[in-house]
């Protein structure tokens, strides 16, 4: 493979500063705090067991925020490859030109519109006749504070091997701040993370790297389902509950269309218990039936109540995401309200 130009990777990285410096305070104190700490050990190259030293992490912390308040007005720059200038969510042209350094490439808007892009090496690609392509990245050579493991943009679906480990790491030190006996607690009882950590993570990492890889099918299908107007209507939903309500819909008819299926033939209980214990409050006021069907399984180890409310489910999301598409298509800009208001009145 070629070098890595060094100017990718620090104009993509740059990038990422003027999305954090616009939407780095859209977090939560305590999401923002556990988020930087994070993005401190990967950015100075710490590993997982690594103490991080609070003087450290403090000063760079300070120091990060005032170059981000130096950011605030700055428009995002053209990224230079071979001699070409490309727009910096033109990532398909992208991807085509940085595949002779073995790169991946990803730009687009995560939630509440905020512009997310990451450079990586390529793993792993896949092109299957089912209309979509697969791209996974390893090790992350430019990134931001928030580093989503998987993302569908347009017919691509990016996984971010890196990201996974590091955001699943994450999950294993909150949990043990308290150590409370739920589904996120059992999903770790299924890995020697107290005996050989490494180990563990690893083993976690390629089980949930599966289960990312059906959700995200999942949410290459539910596009292909609702077409661009539900792009159209999350911009206009944008930092309202509706948006929050219509991404946890989508997430649900791709997790009970793909994910719950191949976790529940495969038999992948860990992964499944995960997928419980990883739910968004949102999205288990959303789906009450879900938690329910989980406790059926973990009392008695019949799969039958997941399954049947998969399958339940996978028409019932399809059905409200079409519902609040005709409603967007009503009222536009003016949405949010009743599109919030027949999500509540549909709750599974």
């Amino acid at each position: 493979m070629k070098q890595v130009p060094q100017q990718v990777r620090e104009t993509i990285q740059h990038n990422c500063h003027i999305a954090d410096a616009r939407h780095g305070a859209d977090f939560g104190m305590c999401t923002y705090l556990l988020k930087m700490r994070e993005y401190y050990r990967w950015e100075q190259g710490l590993g997982f067991g690594d103490p991080i030293p609070r003087e450290g992490v403090g000063d760079w912390l300070s120091a990060r925020e005032a170059y981000w308040a130096e950011l605030v007005g700055e428009e995002f720059r053209e990224i230079p490859v071979d001699g070409r200038y490309y727009d910096p969510f033109d990532a398909e042209a992208l991807n085509t030109a940085l595949e002779p350094y073995g790169l991946v490439y990803s730009s687009g808007l995560v939630q509440g519109a905020r512009p997310n892009f990451f450079l990586g090496r390529l793993l792993h690609r896949e092109d299957p006749e089912d209309g979509f392509a697969l791209r996974v990245a390893d090790q992350e050579l430019a990134r931001g504070l928030n580093a989503p493991p998987a993302m569908t943009r347009g017919r691509t679906i990016f996984l971010r091997r890196e990201s996974l480990r590091r955001y699943l790491w994450e999950r294993v030190e909150t949990w043990r701040w308290h150590r409370p006996d739920n589904a996120l607690g059992r999903a770790l009882e299924c890995y020697p993370f107290d005996g050989d950590p490494d180990q563990a993570l690893e083993a976690m990492t390629a089980n949930e790297l599966t289960a990312a890889r059906e959700h995200e099918i999942g949410e290459f299908l539910a596009g292909q389902a609702l077409g661009d107007a539900w792009g159209a209507m999350l911009l206009d939903l944008a930092h309202t509950p509706a948006e929050l309500m219509a991404r946890a819909v989508r997430d649900h008819l791709a997790d009970c269309s793909r994910t719950l299926p191949l976790l529940i033939r495969e038999g992948r209980e860990p992964s499944i218990l995960f997928f419980i214990g990883n739910l968004s409050a949102m999205r288990k006021e959303l789906f009450p039936g879900l938690y329910g069907a989980y406790g059926e399984w973990w009392e008695s180890g019949d799969t039958e109540p997941l399954s049947a409310i998969a399958g339940v489910g996978a028409k019932h999301w399809l059905d409200l995401a079409r519902e609040m598409l005709d409603l967007h298509r009503v009222y536009g800009p003016q949405a949010a309200e009743p599109v919030a208001a027949v999500v509540r009145e549909n709750r599974l």
